[in-house]
């Protein structure tokens, strides 16, 4: 009679444990699901039509696979919006047919597509952390950036932010002027030598030697005296990038990161030796005990973090963690995109070698033969206006951002138009950023000028114009982003002309940013008198 009753009690707990579970599954594949299309339909927000559980996951990979992948450009016969129809095929041919608002599904992930400029304003005004990055997919991109800066979300992200937007801050960037002009520098010699040994002339993938300046740049502001481990973590930290965006990561199908396969071990290799690089400067800076001399990134992060007492983050596993994640982070948004931003410009310049000379007469007006002294000083570079507007222009045509996303933690209302919890919100950039309603006829051509004024008279909704991100997740380095562009472009075009060279085939694609996937291959020839 015990045995029995023991084994009725056994089979009990199984059979209400498979209920729970069951229960829980049929909540996150179906109820919460129906329950967000259901609260969009009535609003009128339509879309394909899912599939149960795989969503519309297979229609993307029938439009992909239909897609006919155009040749790439050559010479005068660039196109600054050919290829955009290459990235993402699916959410432009379901916004062709469903309007700039539509539907989708990814299995159990419901996707609200966002191209209307009123929809875009009311988000680009919401500052609550109701409105945050995706969870879904955060363990899949956690090799590369953790719970850093640009991935956390609540709480957990705003005490980051505290942490570390001081360092960005214009009296804090201004600091670094030097040490970016340094790095260029070094580059321009480098490219002075090969042009004298190619007799004049050097064909330069110009986007790999910015790389490293921007490498060189990042390392030396973050780690200081340590630039050189820097530079080797950030190395692994590219060949992790790339390794990852072979994945599918962003369709949120993250189920196969824990198999033993070759990519996955690579994957997991990297993440190891990058986390044990990070620490040992960490640990090495500690043994120099508080108020080291240092006075990079990492020193700051350090001091602030140890002398926190928010989110119970005071033992050194927290800590250490939110220093490994962030200097992934700054690697990830400070160094590859400030580097695909700058090979974009000398590319659009080369195109367009009018604007070239427009810079250098200006930076001549302004600066006179001390050039370089002149771009040391914050009120000399607020002077270079025609700088500032190819810089503008460029990141409207070819800014490194291609997706941006958001998830509603919290029922919430935009305009009139009310998302409810749990919808993962997309914005496709390249889009937005040539919107010929927003920008006018001519919103596929290169035309600085636009921004000659202010942002109200280049477009008619500035709220499209988002190569920084938007809402309170704007990028903490715009800051040093847009000092390093200038620092690195001025000093470039004051010494050497640029052309496109026969070589270069012109095709970005999205690879997490947007990358040349042929490179940038230049003419680069020194400027007469230099």
């Amino acid at each position: 009679m015990e045995g029995f009753t023991a084994a009725n009690v056994f089979w009990s707990v199984i059979i209400l444990g498979l209920c729970i579970l069951w229960a829980k599954i049929w909540q996150v594949m179906w109820l919460k699901p129906r329950r967000i299309r259901s609260m969009l339909l009535k609003q009128g927000i339509k879309g394909p039509e899912p599939h149960f559980f795989y969503g519309n996951f297979q229609q993307i990979k029938t439009i992909q696979s239909n897609f006919t992948q155009p040749d790439p450009h050559h010479g005068s016969s660039i196109s600054h919006s050919a290829w955009v129809s290459s990235i993402s095929p699916h959410l432009q041919q379901w916004a062709q047919q469903y309007g700039p608002v539509y539907l989708y599904s990814i299995m159990n992930q419901q996707h609200l597509y966002v191209g209307d400029p009123e929809l875009m304003k009311a988000m680009n005004l919401q500052k609550s952390m109701d409105l945050g990055k995706p969870t879904y997919n955060s363990k899949s991109m956690e090799p590369l950036i953790g719970d850093g800066i640009i991935r956390a979300n609540g709480p957990y992200w705003a005490h980051q932010r505290k942490l570390i937007a001081p360092e960005f801050f214009l009296n804090k960037a201004k600091h670094m002027l030097g040490l970016m002009e340094e790095c260029a520098t070094a580059m321009i010699r480098r490219w002075e030598t090969q042009i004298e040994s190619n007799g004049g002339v050097a064909d330069i993938s110009v986007d790999k030697d910015l790389k490293i300046v921007a490498a060189d740049i990042i390392s030396k502001a973050c780690f200081g005296s340590s630039y050189s481990q820097g530079k080797q973590i950030f190395a692994k930290l590219k060949t992790l990038q790339e390794s990852m965006s072979k994945q599918n990561i962003f369709f949120g199908i993250a189920h196969f990161r824990l198999l033993p396969t070759k990519s996955n071990k690579l994957i997991w290799r990297l993440q190891k030796e990058v986390e044990t690089l990070i620490l040992e400067i960490v640990n090495s800076r500690r043994k120099n005990g508080q108020g080291s001399a240092e006075k990079d990134l990492l020193q700051a992060m350090l001091e602030n973090a140890s002398n926190t007492d928010d989110l119970n983050l005071k033992n050194a596993y927290k800590i250490d963690k939110i220093i490994v994640d962030n200097c992934k982070n700054i690697y990830f948004a400070g160094q590859e995109t400030t580097a695909l931003t700058a090979s974009w410009c000398l590319m659009l310049l080369a195109l367009y070698p009018e604007w070239q000379q427009r810079i250098r007469t200006e930076i001549l007006d302004i600066c006179g033969d001390k050039i370089t002294e002149c771009l040391l000083d914050l009120d000399k570079l607020r002077q270079l206006k025609t700088l500032n507007m190819v810089i503008q222009e460029t990141l409207r045509l070819y800014g490194p951002g291609v997706l941006t996303t958001r998830e509603v933690f919290s029922d919430m209302k935009f305009g009139n138009i009310t998302v409810p919890k749990g919808t993962n919100i997309w914005v496709f950039i390249p889009i937005l950023h040539r919107d010929v309603e927003n920008w006018g006829p001519d919103a596929n051509e290169f035309r600085p000028e636009r921004f000659s004024g202010s942002m109200a008279e280049a477009c008619k909704y500035p709220q499209l114009y988002v190569p920084f991100g938007f809402g309170n997740r704007l990028c903490l380095g715009q800051t040093f982003a847009t000092l390093q562009l200038k620092i690195v472009v001025s000093l470039l075009v004051s010494n050497f002309n640029f052309a496109v060279s026969p070589e270069y085939r012109h095709w970005p694609v999205n690879q997490m940013v947007l990358v040349p996937q042929h490179g940038i291959r230049l003419l680069v020839t020194k400027v007469n008198g230099n």
